[in-house]
């Protein structure tokens, strides 16, 4: 017979393992956009615009620069994180299915 705590365990990991997945996705375009953001801030003269709320703002190009790195630093240290925690959630979903899988002992 199957253990149901085994069962629900399990889809509760596979339930958190998806939304580490999610929120890593929303984080790498998140960072992708900043990426994209810098490279446009090189490019651009030292004359620019930061939207605050519903406003454009001209603004320091260096202070916009310093803010994009920190945000690109920040965003990086998230994705670390969660795909440490995809790693445990993978290896405990794995030790659960073996111990769901391998034969009752008589």
């Amino acid at each position: 017979m199957v253990d149901e705590n085994k069962l629900q365990e399990m889809q509760i990991l596979e339930q958190r393992l998806q939304n580490s997945i999610l929120q890593k996705q929303a984080f790498q375009m998140e960072l992708a956009e900043t990426n994209s953001a810098m490279k446009e801030l090189e490019k651009s003269g030292e004359e620019v615009y930061k939207i605050v709320g519903q406003l454009m703002i001209k603004t320091q190009k260096e202070k916009v620069h310093e803010e994009l790195l920190e945000k690109k630093k920040l965003l990086e240290v998230r994705i670390k994180s969660l795909e440490k925690q995809e790693a445990s959630f993978s290896e405990k979903l794995e030790k659960i299915r073996e111990e769901l899988t391998k034969p009752a002992k008589k």
